[in-house]
């Protein structure tokens, strides 16, 4: 992390610089991992829920249950990861909470509001009003839930994008004050990344499904046209969102001269430019290096192209390839790809977030506030400590989410996970006794009954 300085000096030593740095990557990287699957799933199942309503069928309906269990859990652990995120910003960054949090303040206030309130209402709802509920308000809360889910992640953009491209401020005493809504919330920084993480979301969902579904056809499952239908929109719905996330993508880069000059200009090694730009923020801010890390930055963007380009290959097979019924319950080598696909989008996404965020440095709010005058006073021990802490802690988060995820995923569509309605249950023992006559177990058995079907 050496490498990432740039320039530190004053009170707070460099050693408390790098870890408040690597402490926050791990725990913005960390928490954006959950939201992109849990964006992207959340949307996916709204869609099936949507078919599942209308055209009555129980396998839609055992659909919407089996992938909106694995929804619920990692959407479950990411809350706790957001949760400890935030706390971070007032233990390591004092600076920027004083300075800019007149506007940060505001945009996470009712990202939270959002978050805890609503989403995790309605979520709550939908979880437990199952069979309680008619079907077409139990549709709607989906649709709230993923509607909140959206509009939480806007606001969560919004202050970020304030941090790459500050508008709609003023400076009065070294504090930013907003003056211009309008604009804080048209941000193009935040806006275009916007659409980026939302089609990006939907990509990550794609790719997570055709896995699990292909891991099931895989090991010849019972269950093979349940996941032959779940392996299709996985492969059918990561074409498009590629498409559109790489085009949102294109269009972030292709801005990038305007906002965010010397980025742009490391990113695409023009020397003569980077020195020149060096010269003139020289200028403008006084002495320091204002070059981002070129490692960081340039690596950054070239590992997520690289995974894009990959991803690209596999979407355009994948579309054509789950055209053909016997394909996609049969070819076993392209079920074996699927699965090790999965986590292609996640090092896409991941990788283009360390682009957008270390290609910015020596900025924590590009030409307002460094980052070593945002970072709090502490010492290097405790930094240290709280680096360990919260590392332990999203570790195993992120085992434990991996473990549910996976045992869930591994099970299948069972009758006793989300939506189970228990009602089902009692009336079958009160017809068995009927029918039985008061038998016990150790009489002879009657007729057997088949299961009840699945209902929605």
């Amino acid at each position: 992390m050496a490498d990432l300085l740039t320039g530190a000096s004053g009170s707070v030593s460099a050693e408390t610089l790098d870890l408040a740095r690597l402490q926050f990557a791990l725990t913005a990287g960390g928490h954006f991992l959950f939201v992109t699957l849990t964006l992207g799933l959340a949307t996916i199942v709204a869609c099936v829920q949507t078919r599942a309503t209308i055209s009555g069928r129980p396998l839609h309906a055992r659909m919407v249950r089996f992938w909106g269990q694995l929804y619920v859990i990692n959407y479950a652990v990411g809350i706790v990861t957001g949760i400890v995120m935030e706390f971070q910003f007032g233990l390591s960054w004092s600076g920027l909470t004083h300075d800019v949090g007149n506007i940060l303040g505001a945009s996470l206030a009712v990202e939270t509001i959002v978050a805890f309130f609503v989403e995790s209402t309605f979520l709550g709802l939908w979880i437990f009003g199952w069979n309680r509920f008619g079907k077409w308000v139990h549709l709607t809360l989906i649709w709230v839930v993923t509607l909140t889910a959206y509009l939480s992640a806007y606001w969560i953009l919004v202050a970020n994008g304030f941090l790459n491209h500050p508008v709609g401020h003023r400076m009065e005493g070294g504090q930013a004050v907003l003056d211009d809504v309008g604009a804080l919330l048209t941000n193009p920084s935040a806006l275009l990344a916007f659409g980026h993480i939302l089609a990006g979301s939907l990509l990550t969902a794609g790719f997570f499904m055709a896995g699990v579904s292909a891991y099931h056809l895989f090991r010849r499952t019972p269950e093979w046209e349940f996941f032959g239908r779940s392996l299709r929109i996985g492969v059918f719905v990561s074409l498009p969102a590629l498409v559109v996330t790489a085009g949102f993508g294109g269009v972030q880069l292709a801005s990038l001269a305007e906002l965010q000059p010397m980025k742009s200009a490391v990113f695409q090694q023009k020397t003569a430019e980077i020195a020149q730009l060096q010269t003139d923020l020289a200028a403008r801010f006084g002495p320091g290096d204002y070059v981002p890390s070129e490692a960081w930055t340039r690596g950054g963007a070239l590992v997520m192209l690289m995974a894009f380009a990959l991803m690209m290959y596999l979407c355009v097979a994948g579309a054509v390839l789950g055209c053909f019924r016997k394909v996609v319950f049969r070819f076993r080598l392209w079920h074996v790809v699927l699965m090790a696909s999965v986590p292609l989008p996640y090092l896409a996404m991941i990788s283009g977030w360390v682009f957008r965020e270390a290609g910015r440095q020596p900025w924590v709010v590009y030409g307002v506030l460094r980052t070593r005058d945002a970072v709090s006073d502490l010492s290097p021990t405790a930094m240290r400590t709280s680096l360990i802490a919260f590392t332990t802690l999203f570790v195993l988060l992120a085992v434990v989410n991996a473990r549910l995820l996976w045992r869930h995923a591994r099970l299948g569509p069972v009758e006793s996970g989300l939506g189970h309605d228990e009602r089902v249950e009692r009336d079958d023992r009160t017809d068995g006794d009927a029918r039985t006559g008061g038998r016990t177990d150790g009489d002879d058995p009657g007729p057997a009954d088949p299961l009840p079907a699945t209902r929605y």
